[in-house]
């Protein structure tokens, strides 16, 4: 018979955590203003952790036999729960924040914790999907770095295979690990066109060389031999005989020297030839289908089915040119089409100073950012269900709604990917605001950031009323009748009386109101070309 006695021991460890009587161990945490230290016992870390264990035996004692060690990456809030763990294999997580949970997943692992890194790993994946959906970016790309979190690397390239271009148009993308590209690359599910997937993995192999010339046709051999090297591991995974023979004429050719004669000679062969057989390898199309869409109604007719999209490859053909954009300090349009119908060049030098949180506005000759149109009202029409479909998966957007009967130019910034499929789902981020512009009569602009970033956004699951909701209804866009410009039921409520996410009102009145028009733009860093000083 065997008694065991877990919980008491688990409870009087604890308390030898708070004995500071026979400590032999100081350990420091954090930096500056919230640096702070913790007393702990060598015995118990070195038995609880190899991690502690290798830095014990390369940390010397001082006069009073008390080793340091310094942790300055490691919050101090992070780190006591870490120690609470060392000591009870305790963690209580209930009313944590889920950024501080990943954050103390990926603290875990690198002290070696890994009963307790999977254990969170499994938790945000089974009970926090849409926190890890919305915050792809920050924790897709620091994930690769390790051997670990297997889980979440398949979890976040199931969801990449379905919605490329969530990593493909994040301003992050060129930051992405090799290992991580790779893995994308592999997928036969990945669904995109191929020659899309072609100029992503140029875009980010000329980043991994700064010191290219921006302008290709000026490339020697040495820069066409640095550009091969970089992609020698990416360029095998691309299903070259699956592009189109246009695309490859426009696109491949420019960079026709990182490849193998052998593929390049196989290429136009099989355009020429489809049914001649080559010597290359030629690996299968991938499998492409459209997003599935919510089986929503707008106007009583059922949302429009999409067919599913086949890849051909053509013969070479003399190509046709593209039909040509204009950029204006950032600001892309259509020829003969307004980049906006609501804002100006002024107003979107002062919303860039605002996402770089700068306390002067951007000149508008010097604009970092370009405003993408995604989405305009009066084009694409105003249902609640238009927003949800055209903007789902994009990172980083801005929404300007022009209120009706008044000079009124009010938004919204979300630096997250808008989701239709997490429906009644707070969502959290601590760098969205919402704003009223300078138009008219309006004098001055206001800039209200968040303020309570657990409640920062609402992606409702009912997307036939509600559309962009920041805060608790603090600008929030909606419907009755599914349609943003038939009746007054849009809102820009901040009622002290309840809970406030955001800093200050937009408006002077909590009066609903209807909109005449309104826009999304997509953010995107410009380029920065590269510099010789001579």
């Amino acid at each position: 018979m065997t008694f065991k006695f877990f919980d008491k021991l688990s409870q009087e460890f604890s308390e030898l955590l708070n004995d500071e009587k026979e400590y032999n161990v100081v350990i420091e945490v954090d930096k500056e203003e919230n640096k702070k230290s913790f007393t702990a016992h060598s015995v118990v870390l070195r038995y609880r952790s190899s991690h502690f264990h290798k830095e014990l035996g390369n940390v010397p004692t001082n006069e009073n036999h008390i080793k340091t060690i310094i942790k300055p990456n490691i919050s101090a809030q992070i780190f006591e729960i870490i120690l609470k763990y060392i000591y009870g294999g305790i963690v209580d997580i209930e009313n944590t924040n889920t950024k501080i949970i990943y954050e103390l997943m990926i603290n875990a692992n690198e002290l070696e914790l890994k009963d307790l890194s999977e254990k969170l790993e499994s938790y945000l994946i089974e009970s926090k999907a849409s926190w890890l959906k919305t915050h792809f970016s920050l924790v897709y790309l620091s994930i690769f770095d390790s051997n670990e979190f297997k889980d979440l690397k398949i979890f976040y390239n199931d969801i990449v295979a379905k919605h490329p271009n969530l990593i493909f148009e994040s301003g992050d993308f060129t930051s992405l690990q090799e290992t991580a590209l790779i893995s994308i690359l592999k997928r036969d599910d990945l669904n995109v066109e191929e020659i899309k997937i072609w100029d992503n993995v140029i875009k980010w192999g000329i980043a991994q060389n700064p010191t290219l010339p921006v302008d290709s046709e000026k490339w020697s051999n040495e820069n066409f031999e640095a550009l091969e090297t970089t992609l020698q591991h990416c360029l095998p995974l691309i299903r070259y005989f699956h592009i189109s023979g246009e695309d490859i004429w426009e696109k491949v050719k420019p960079y026709e020297k990182i490849l193998e004669k052998q593929l390049w000679d196989d290429m136009i062969q099989h355009n020429m030839f489809p049914n001649k057989p080559v010597k290359s390898l030629v690996l299968p199309a991938r499998i492409i289908s459209n997003p599935e869409l919510p089986s929503r109604t707008i106007s009583g007719l059922p949302l429009p089915e999409l067919p599913s999209r086949t890849i051909s490859t053509p013969r070479l053909t003399s190509p046709e040119l593209p039909s040509r954009t204009i950029s204006t300090s950032g600001l892309s349009s259509r020829v003969n089409e307004p980049f906006s119908t609501i804002i100006n060049k002024e107003h979107v030098a002062e919303l860039s100073s605002w996402i770089d949180r700068k306390s002067t506005a951007y000149s508008s000759s010097n604009i970092p950012y370009e405003f993408k149109l995604i989405l305009r009202g009066s084009k694409d029409g105003f249902h609640p269900m238009k927003f949800w479909i055209m903007c789902h998966g994009h990172i980083g957007t801005i929404v300007v709604a022009k209120v009706s009967g008044t000079d009124e130019i009010i938004g919204g910034y979300n630096p997250l990917a808008w989701d239709n499929s997490i429906g009644g789902n707070d969502i959290e981020t601590d760098d969205s605001f919402i704003f009223s512009l300078k138009n008219g009569k309006i004098k001055n602009s206001i800039l209200s950031r968040v303020i309570d970033s657990s409640e920062a956004l609402y992606y409702s699951n009912d997307q036939n009323i509600y559309g962009p909701n920041f805060g608790n209804g603090e600008f929030m866009m909606r419907s009755n009748v599914s349609n943003f410009i038939k009746d007054k039921v849009c809102l820009c409520d901040h009622d002290s009386r309840y809970s406030t996410c955001y800093e200050k009102p937009i408006r002077t009145t909590n009066e609903r109101f209807s909109i005449v028009d309104y826009e999304v733009f997509k953010i995107i860093k410009k380029q920065i070309p590269n510099c010789t000083i001579r």
